[in-house]
């Protein structure tokens, strides 16, 4: 049963991890965006969260942020609600991806379950393949570290 049936691309849907929402990015506007429907009942309103571009949506497990990458190659947390109904607020660019493997039809990357470390492929010597596999630990203390916090 198809959840959502529309003329434009849609790709990467991602379940929100209590299960009553679902991301996924689009062309329908002309570039990729990232929305939220409900689900199971997808056929319902939607939201747009990206705003200028973006694909590849994930949940963080704790179900509080929602991350993707905008056509720039950042990565974004947006801060979200999904109980008892979704909302979205502040959008934080937290890194540049470009050094990164990416794909509109599937994320390329993903959050360990403690919401602290991303896995990421890293583009070696300019090209797709032969990529090595980092895991970044500790972000948010570097990140606040750097950013003299």
């Amino acid at each position: 049963m198809p959840l959502v049936e529309t003329p434009s691309n849609d790709y990467a849907p991602a379940l929100s991890p209590n299960g009553r929402w679902m991301a996924y990015n689009s062309n329908e506007s002309g570039q990729f965006e990232v929305y939220v429907r409900p689900f199971p009942n997808a056929g319902e309103s939607r939201q747009l969260i990206s705003r200028a571009g973006g694909y590849s949506p994930v949940w963080a497990n704790s179900g509080r942020e929602l991350f993707y990458k905008t056509l720039t190659n950042e990565l974004i947390a947006v801060d979200v609600q999904t109980d008892p109904t979704f909302t979205h607020g502040n959008q934080e660019v937290l890194f540049d991806t470009s050094e990164f493997v990416s794909a509109v039809f599937h994320p390329q990357y993903d959050i360990d379950p403690d919401d602290r470390r991303f896995v990421m492929l890293q583009i070696e010597g300019g090209g797709v393949g032969g990529s090595d596999l980092f895991l970044v630990q500790n972000f948010f203390e570097e990140l606040e570290q750097r950013a003299g916090n």
